[in-house]
C-alpha cells in the first residue's frame, strides 16, 4: 500500500450559518482557529487548510492578537488559505457578476492581509455548481478547484479527478472529495480505510480530508495521532500532512491522462432553488441595483464630479456575498437567520439606493432645461448598454386631464394613467412607454401648453376575456382563467398547445433541500378563477386580472399587453398558506424539434426536457419548429425574483413556491402531532415576462428582455434650469446585440473605469465599445461566451487595457 499515497488535508468546515444564526459562527471561528493554531504548536508538521474572507475579517475585527498569529503561520507555509472568494457561497443562484466580486474581495483582502492569494476553488459543500465558473475562477487567479456535491450518486464523472472545462474553453483541475470533508473527533481508521480504496492506477495520490466540521472544531489531537499511527502501519498508504496547492502541483508534474468534463456540475439538494423565496427575491434585487447604482455613480463623478462612494459599495457588496452563502442563500438555515438577511440585504439596498439617487440626480441637475409655463420635465434614465424601448411608470402629482406628455424634440408621447399607489393628496401614476439611448438618459416632459398636438394612439382590441396588439392575440378561459391562446398574428403561430399561465399545485413532502428527489410531479389540483376582468385599458397598455384560489391561498395574475411592445408581462400577487405543497406556473409550447436553455451565471446552458427541477437565473427558454409553418420559432420566460425550473417533454414552468418546514433535514421525520413553522407562509410579489419570438432566443433579444425586466429605467422629476449636458444622452454603448457590459465601476485603486463585458450566445465575435463623451473607443474580439474585463484609464493619454477579474 505505501507505493500509493493520501495527501491528508486537516481543514475545519464551518457553516457561518445554518442550525444557528452567524453571531454563534462568529464564535465558533474565533473557537475553531484557536485550535487550529494550537495544533500547529503541538504538532511541527500539522497543516491547516481554510478559506472564506469574512471569517478572517471577523478575527482581524474582534482579536488582533490571533489575527497576526494566523498571518505568521500562513507566512510559513503552514496556514494554507484556499478558496479565495468572501465566503463559500450557492453556486448557481447568485448572478455572474456576485461571482467576480467574490474573487474581487476576497482575493484582494488576502493579499493586502497576508501577501498571498488562493490558488485553488474551493467550495466543498455547495449544492452543485454551473458550468461557467471555470473562467471565472481562472480569471480570479485560482487554477483549480476542489468540490464534493454532486457526489457520484448524483452524478457520474470519469473520475475523482478532471479537468473541468467552461464555454470559453478555460478548464480548472478538479477534485471531487472522497466521501465528506469532515470527519468524527476519533480515531480516523475507518475514514482513512474508505478513502483508501478510491487509490488506483495511475491516479493513486488523491486527497483525504479530515477535521470536525459544520459547526466547526478542526482537527483533534486524536485524529492527528491516529493518522500518525496510520502512517506507520503497513496496511495503509503512504500519508503525509499536505495542502490541495501541494496535491495540485505534485499531480500537475506527474502528466497523468486526467479526462475533460464540459458541463455544469449537478443535481443534488434540488428543492433548495425554490425553498425560501424572500431571500431569494432580496438577492435578486440587491444584485440588481448595486450594480446599476455602480454604473451611474462611476460614470457620474467622470461627468459631474459627483463623488464615488467605493467603501460604501465595497460595504454593501459584503453583505450581499455574505448572504449568498449556500446555506443562506438556499434557503435551508433556521428561521432567525433570514431575519438578519433581511437586514443585510436591506443595508446593501439602502446604499445601492442613496448613492444611485446621489449619481442620477446629480447628471439630471446639469441637464439644460429651459423654463416653460405648465411644463414638469422627467429625466429616465437607462442602465444597460443597448438601446432600451420599455415601459415606465411613475408617481405623478398635479397630472391635468388636458396634460400632454413629449419628448426632447417637442413630438407627443402616448402616456395613460393608471392605478397610483397613493388613494389622497392628488396624486397619480402614468405609464408610457419610452426609447431610451444605451447607458444613458433622456428628458421628457409633461406639459399643458394648448399648442402641443394631442396623441391620437388608439388603446389596443380588449376585453374581459382577451386582448390584441398588431402582433398578438391571447385569450383566457373565463372558468379557469388560464391562457387558452397566445396567438402571433404576424407568423401565423399558436404558441401553446393547451391551456397556460396554469397554477398546478404538487404534493412535496420532502425535506428543505428535497434530498434524493429530483421531480416533483405529484399533481394534486389547480388554482380555480374566481373572477377573470379588463382592469386597465389606454393607449399605451392594457391589463387583464385573473384572481384564483385553491384551499386557503390565493392567487392575482395581472396580464399586461402592450400597443408597442412584444412581450406580455405578468405581475403575479400570491397568498400562500399551505403545507408540504409547491406551486408552479406551466407553459405547454407548441414546437416540435426543440431545444431548452437556461441562464447561468455569466452564460447559459442547454438541458434535456426530462421534468428534472433545474436551477437557472432571469430566463430560460423553449424554441424549435413550429407546427404549421415549419419555422424555428420559441418561447422565453424571464422572471425578477425565481431560480427554479423544470421542463418535461413540451411543458415549461416556473417553481414559485415551496412550503416545507424551516431547516428540515432528511432522514429526519417530523413529529405528526408538533408544531412547526412552514416556509413562504403569506404574501409575496415577482414579475414574469412571456416572450415569444421568431427564430432562437438568441436572435429574439431574450438576454436583453429579461435584464430590463430584472433592471428598469430609474425616472428623476426635474425642474427647468441651465447646465452643460443635452436633454438626451449616451455615455456608453456597444455596436453588437450579443455583446453586453455587465458593469461599470471605480477602480479598487485609483479613479479609473472598470468595464466588465461579455459575450452572451457562445458566438466568437468582433464588438465595439464606445464612451463618446470621453473619445474613447475599444475595439475587441470575444470568443464564444468569454468575459472581458477592461480598465479605462481617467487619463486619456494612457491606453486602455485589459485586466484580470482582480483588476490586475
Amino acid at each position: 500500500m505505501k507505493d500509493k499515497k493520501l495527501h491528508l488535508i486537516g481543514n475545519a468546515h464551518l457553516d457561518p450559518v445554518w442550525l444557528w444564526q452567524w453571531q454563534e459562527g462568529f464564535q465558533e471561528i474565533k473557537a475553531t482557529f484557536r485550535s487550529a493554531l494550537d495544533r500547529m504548536n503541538e504538532y511541527d508538521d500539522f497543516i491547516f487548510t481554510s478559506s472564506s474572507a469574512a471569517t478572517y475579517e471577523w478575527v482581524e475585527n474582534n482579536d488582533p492578537k490571533m489575527f497576526e498569529e494566523i498571518r505568521r503561520r500562513v507566512a510559513e507555509g503552514r496556514w494554507v488559505i484556499v478558496g479565495g472568494w468572501w465566503i463559500q457561497p450557492d453556486c448557481n443562484i447568485p448572478s455572474g457578476e456576485s461571482f467576480v466580486r467574490q474573487g474581487l474581495y476576497g482575493q484582494r483582502y488576502f493579499k493586502e492581509k497576508f501577501g498571498v492569494t488562493a490558488k485553488v476553488g474551493y467550495n466543498v459543500d455547495s449544492f452543485g455548481h454551473f458550468g461557467m465558473m471555470p473562467q471565472i475562477l481562472k480569471k480570479s487567479g485560482m487554477d483549480y478547484y476542489v468540490m464534493m456535491r454532486p457526489m457520484p450518486n448524483e452524478k457520474g464523472l470519469p473520475g475523482r479527478l478532471f479537468h473541468w472545462e467552461s464555454d470559453d474553453g478555460s478548464r480548472v483541475l478538479t477534485f471531487r472529495i472522497l466521501f465528506e470533508y469532515c470527519t468524527w473527533p476519533k480515531e480516523l481508521d475507518k475514514h482513512v480505510r474508505r478513502c483508501a480504496t478510491e487509490l488506483k492506477e495511475p491516479f493513486d495520490e488523491l486527497m483525504c480530508f479530515y477535521g470536525v466540521g459544520n459547526h466547526g472544531g478542526g482537527p483533534t489531537k486524536e485524529n492527528i495521532e491516529s493518522l500518525k499511527r496510520m502512517a506507520q502501519d503497513p496496511e495503509f498508504p503512504s500519508m503525509t500532512f499536505s495542502s490541495p496547492n501541494r496535491f495540485f502541483a505534485e499531480i500537475e508534474k506527474r502528466g497523468l491522462p486526467i479526462p475533460v468534463v464540459h458541463d455544469d456540475l449537478q443535481h443534488h439538494a434540488s428543492g433548495c432553488y425554490a425553498a425560501h423565496s424572500g431571500v431569494k427575491h432580496w438577492n435578486r434585487k440587491a444584485e440588481n441595483m448595486i450594480v446599476a447604482a455602480e454604473k451611474f455613480s462611476a460614470l457620474a463623478e467622470w461627468v459631474t464630479g459627483q463623488p464615488y462612494p467605493r467603501a460604501e459599495y465595497t460595504q454593501a457588496w459584503k453583505n450581499i456575498l455574505f448572504n449568498q452563502f449556500h446555506d443562506i442563500l438556499a434557503g435551508t438555515s433556521i428561521e432567525p437567520a433570514y431575519e438578519d438577511a433581511r437586514n443585510q440585504y436591506g443595508e446593501a439596498m439602502s446604499i445601492a439606493d442613496r448613492n444611485m439617487n446621489y449619481a442620477l440626480q446629480s447628471i439630471s441637475w446639469s441637464i439644460k432645461i429651459d423654463q416653460e409655463d405648465g411644463m414638469k420635465p422627467i429625466v429616465v434614465f437607462n442602465p444597460h448598454s443597448w438601446n432600451a424601448k420599455v415601459n415606465v411608470e411613475l408617481e405623478y402629482g398635479g397630472l391635468k386631464e388636458a396634460d400632454q406628455l413629449v419628448d426632447e424634440e417637442g413630438r407627443t408621447v402616448p402616456y395613460q394613467k393608471v392605478q397610483s399607489l397613493a388613494t389622497a393628496g392628488g396624486r397619480h401614476r402614468v405609464s408610457f412607454v419610452a426609447e431610451l439611448p444605451p447607458m444613458g438618459y433622456r428628458t421628457y416632459r409633461m406639459t399643458s401648453n394648448p399648442s402641443v398636438k394631442k396623441s391620437d394612439a388608439q388603446p389596443i382590441k380588449a376585453n374581459d376575456y382577451s386582448f390584441e396588439n398588431d402582433r398578438f392575440r391571447v385569450e383566457f378561459d373565463p372558468k379557469t382563467g388560464f391562457v387558452k391562446s397566445l396567438y402571433d398574428k404576424t407568423h401565423a403561430t399558436e404558441v401553446f398547445r393547451s391551456d397556460a399561465a396554469k397554477p398546478v399545485v404538487i404534493e412535496d413532502k420532502s425535506d428543505t433541500w428535497s434530498h434524493n428527489v429530483f421531480h416533483f410531479n405529484n399533481v394534486v389540483g389547480t388554482f380555480q378563477a374566481r373572477s377573470v376582468k379588463l382592469v386597465e385599458h389606454g393607449p399605451v397598455k392594457s391589463v387583464i386580472r385573473v384572481v384564483s384560489e385553491y384551499g386557503s391561498s390565493k392567487l392575482v395574475q395581472d396580464f399586461a399587453m402592450y400597443r408597442e411592445l412584444d412581450y406580455i408581462d405578468v405581475k403575479v400577487t400570491v397568498d400562500w398558506r399551505e403545507h408540504f405543497k409547491m406551486l408552479k406556473l406551466v407553459f405547454p409550447v407548441n414546437f416540435v424539434f426543440t431545444r431548452q436553455s437556461y441562464e447561468i451565471p455569466y452564460g447559459y446552458i442547454e438541458r434535456e426536457h426530462n421534468g428534472e427541477e433545474e436551477p437557472g437565473l432571469k430566463w430560460i427558454d423553449y424554441s424549435g419548429v413550429t407546427r404549421e409553418g415549419g419555422f424555428v420559432y420559441g418561447l422565453s420566460l424571464a422572471n425578477d425574483a425565481k431560480y427554479s425550473y423544470s421542463i418535461h417533454n413540451k411543458e415549461m414552468a416556473i417553481t414559485v413556491v415551496r412550503s416545507p418546514i424551516y431547516a428540515h433535514h432528511d432522514p429526519l421525520v417530523p413529529d405528526p402531532d408538533g408544531h412547526y413553522s412552514f416556509i413562504d407562509q403569506g404574501i409575496q410579489t415577482f414579475h414574469y415576462r412571456m416572450i415569444p419570438h421568431l427564430g432562437n432566443w438568441e436572435q429574439g433579444g431574450t438576454v436583453q428582455r429579461a435584464a430590463e425586466l430584472n433592471t428598469r429605467p430609474v425616472t428623476i422629476i426635474e425642474t427647468y434650469h441651465d447646465g452643460p449636458l443635452p436633454q438626451k444622452d449616451s455615455f456608453l454603448s456597444v455596436d453588437k446585440d450579443n455583446v453586453i457590459v455587465s458593469a461599470v465601476k471605480k477602480a479598487e485603486d485609483n479613479d479609473d473605469l472598470i468595464l466588465r463585458v461579455y459575450e452572451t450566445t457562445k458566438t466568437a465575435t468582433e464588438a465595439t465599445i464606445e464612451l463618446p463623451k470621453w473619445n474613447r473607443t475599444i475595439r475587441v474580439k470575444f470568443g464564444p461566451c468569454e468575459i472581458k474585463t477592461f480598465r479605462v484609464p481617467k487619463d486619456a493619454s494612457l491606453p486602455v487595457v485589459e485586466n484580470n477579474m482582480l483588476e490586475w
